[in-house]
């Protein structure tokens, strides 16, 4: 893809092309954002531009073997890392929905890619068969480009692994270049955070969000406006937020909170058990979810409905909760929250875990 087609992030776009441009480009470079920023999209069009033969004025041409090839994925000096599932196997087995699922949306987000995939209940990972082929592929020389370049999507998910790529990211062959791509600094490894060169993206404001949903879903502006806004800056949940009226975490987020508010026990063991049936990921972002909700609640709390990027059900339950929960009760549920969504990527039992993080959020309403 090229460089037009990243929604915003000029800045970031002016100091990368200059960085190729005079030939300065770092050999590992980490792209560190939030969610829906346009990290990844960036580092595909930041790819293709490095292997342009034409490029001009800042942008890749578009119309070269290297920029077709890239802007298909197909490119046999531009390979990929990214989270799956299984063990014995590494992201090729892959390739194929991983090009489908990034031609057609370049800013989703992690929980759709393994579902994309059938991962279901298990948890993403880039393991030690992954690591090995990751060295033994920057190995090689160079296919049509002066460059290789790896794309590695999330290096959250390497975890001690991550250890056996040092060597090759500190001292990689000639014209190697590493972009990773992450959302969370502080579960990477140290060791790599200090190889790279940490290029930092800002979520997108309103205005941005709703031109590029113009274009893309071709909705109105009214429509792109409301989506926007509950976006929160992550352009990726303003399209899911065009294609479903109501995300499945709000739903039943706001179910379960108001079953542990009542604290009927005969209500919350069928929740739990619907909950252990989720699926690992889904089960992380309901936490992710919980969390949003509880911010936004503050922020109802000290202003009113004006500034919270709520959808009508949701802050119709703020105004509920806002009666029975009061500030004390944010900081020990928004703890219960973290807890959980670490318990859940340590193997938890969820079920036993829902049914009693169930208990003691009814125990923190009735504080």
């Amino acid at each position: 893809m090229q460089l037009a087609t990243v929604i915003g992030q000029e800045k970031v776009k002016k100091s990368l092309t200059q960085l190729v441009d005079t030939a300065r480009i770092p050999h590992a470079m980490l792209f560190l954002g939030p969610a829906g920023s346009g990290k990844l999209a960036m580092a595909l069009a930041l790819a293709q531009y490095i292997l342009c033969e034409q490029k001009t004025n800042g942008e890749s041409c578009g119309v070269c073997s290297h920029c077709q090839k890239a802007s298909k994925l197909i490119h046999p000096d531009l390979h990929f890392s990214y989270p799956f599932v299984g063990s014995n196997l590494t992201s090729l087995e892959y390739i194929t929905q991983w090009r489908s699922a990034i031609l057609e949306n370049p800013y989703m987000e992690v929980n759709q890619w393994l579902q994309f995939i059938g991962a279901e209940n298990k948890q993403g990972n880039i393991n030690k068969d992954e690591c090995l082929r990751i060295i033994k592929q920057l190995s090689l020389k160079s296919f049509e480009s002066d460059y290789k370049i790896l794309i590695l999507w999330l290096p959250e998910y390497l975890q001690k692994e991550g250890n056996r790529l040092l060597k090759l990211i500190e001292e990689p062959p000639v014209n190697t270049i590493f972009i990773l791509v992450a959302e969370a600094q502080e579960r990477i490894l140290n060791t790599i955070l200090s190889r790279c060169q940490i290029v930092k993206f800002n979520a997108l404001p309103d205005e941005l969000i709703i031109s590029g949903l113009v274009k893309k879903a071709t909705i109105s502006e009214e429509q792109a406006a409301a989506a926007a806004h509950l976006a929160n800056g992550n352009f990726n949940e303003a399209l899911t937020l065009i294609k479903d009226t109501e995300n499945d975490n709000a739903t039943l987020f706001l179910e379960w909170m108001r079953k542990c508010y009542k604290g009927n026990g005969a209500e919350l063991v069928p929740w739990a058990e619907q909950f252990a049936a989720l699926g690992r990921e889904k089960q992380k972002h309901f936490f992710q979810y919980g969390l949003h909700f509880i911010r936004e609640f503050m922020v109802y709390i000290l202003t009113g409905s004006q500034l919270v990027r709520l959808r009508p059900s949701e802050l119709e339950t703020a105004k509920n909760l806002s009666k029975v929960m009061t500030f004390s009760h944010l900081e020990p549920i928004s703890q219960l929250f973290n807890e959980c969504s670490y318990a859940v990527e340590r193997n938890a039992n969820t079920k036993i875990l829902g049914l009693d993080a169930s208990i003691q959020l009814h125990q923190i309403f009735k504080t």
